[in-house]
């Protein structure tokens, strides 16, 4: 296992008492972040009972019995054959441990479906459904020192991988080929799902997936953003580079804003300060540039299980009103300067909260 058993469960006795404070019977996840939370491993299709108390239950692939129980901690497996089967197994789990109400964690990643959703509803009419995403983001956004130090190693990747795709940044090169280059290193260094996004300007897509037919020109700003894992743990960075030997003033000026602006979140990201605050000052900065109309709100997210988790500040409003603690892990500046004929313009790195209330920079590449 890639974490000791005694870790996976600390974090499960903990969200025990939490959801038995809730008057909970168990809870259902279908999420596959938190799945890995609990269980030290992703696997695809994640279905995971948790009672109040005791050891929880897998759901596995009738055949992956052998695999999965050699890669996790959890030993209390049930196999099913097809979706229908494993509703029904889901089911009879409820009843025999009498489940009146469950937590399901209503999230934003791709396996929190509103289907299963609304089926479990269907089948479960007597089942009373809380929403546990809260308790659990409180809890991940906290990380422990084996969660820091695999995000250290992913951020060694995504720094490394970064820093030798630039030497290849040319006119006429495709956003795919840039891409191709850096998924091939990442694998090779032992990443198992990164995500890289480019936007060769000077049309403007935000973490849109790369097309074969944008092609780098002179005169634009290229984007590059990669989010590099380690034992399931991300690290978070982005870099703009102005393609061509002559940088016009106009885009000098964009690039000097959000220098300054990265130096400031940087400086005033401090444990007990609010997010909003941040945002603020970072506003003025944008105004006094005058490109406050060309800024995206928010500055902050999260890094963990995800690439981008909560506390998310460009899209949940109240999560800038949360303030900065110790051990979070947050990448910054998240939000980029969108300038039409050049493209968007973002500097980003992963930050870990320390105790003293310095950060330590988990991603870094030299200017």
């Amino acid at each position: 296992m890639r974490f000791p058993e005694s870790v996976l469960r600390k974090r499960l006795k903990k969200f025990q008492g939490k959801i038995a404070a809730r008057n909970l019977d168990g809870v259902m996840l279908r999420t596959l972040s938190s799945y890995a939370y609990f269980t030290g491993i992703k696997w695809l299709r994640p279905a995971l009972f948790i009672p109040s108390d005791g050891d929880p239950v897998a759901f596995i692939v009738k055949g992956e019995e052998q695999e999965f129980t050699s890669r996790t901690w959890i030993k209390n497996i049930i196999a099913f054959v097809d979706g229908g089967d494993l509703m029904r197994k889901v089911v009879s789990t409820l009843r025999e441990n009498k489940v009146k109400r469950i937590g399901m964690e209503f999230g934003i990643e791709k396996d929190a479906y509103i289907f299963f959703y609304e089926m479990f509803k269907k089948l479960n009419p007597h089942v009373e459904v809380i929403d546990i995403g809260p308790i659990i983001a409180e809890m991940r956004m906290i990380k422990d020192n084996y969660e820091l130090s695999a995000m250290r190693e992913a951020g060694k990747r995504a720094s490394r991988a970064l820093e030798e795709v630039m030497s290849l940044i040319k006119p006429g090169i495709s956003e795919t080929e840039i891409v191709a280059e850096i998924y091939s290193r990442l694998y090779k260094w032992g990443s198992e799902d990164p995500h890289v996004y480019v936007n060769a300007g000077p049309n403007v897509r935000i973490h849109c997936q790369p097309y074969r037919d944008s092609i780098l020109r002179k005169g634009t700003f290229l984007t590059i953003i990669i989010g590099a894992d380690y034992n399931n743990y991300y690290a978070n960075m982005s870099r703009t580079i102005f393609v061509g030997e002559n940088i016009p003033e106009t885009a000098r000026k964009v690039l000097r804003c959000v220098e300054e602006a990265y130096d400031t979140a940087i400086k005033l990201t401090k444990p007990g300060n609010k997010f909003i605050d941040v945002i603020k000052t970072l506003d003025k900065i944008y105004e006094k540039y005058s490109l406050l109309d060309k800024r995206v709100i928010g500055y902050a997210h999260g890094v963990g299980l995800q690439v981008e988790e909560p506390p998310i500040t460009t899209i949940v409003v109240a999560h800038r009103y949360m303030e900065v603690k110790e051990r979070m892990v947050l990448a910054m500046i998240h939000s980029p300067i969108v300038y039409e004929g050049f493209g968007q313009i973002k500097k980003e790195d992963t930050f870990i909260v320390k105790e003293d209330g310095s950060l330590e920079p988990v991603t870094f590449l030299e200017e």
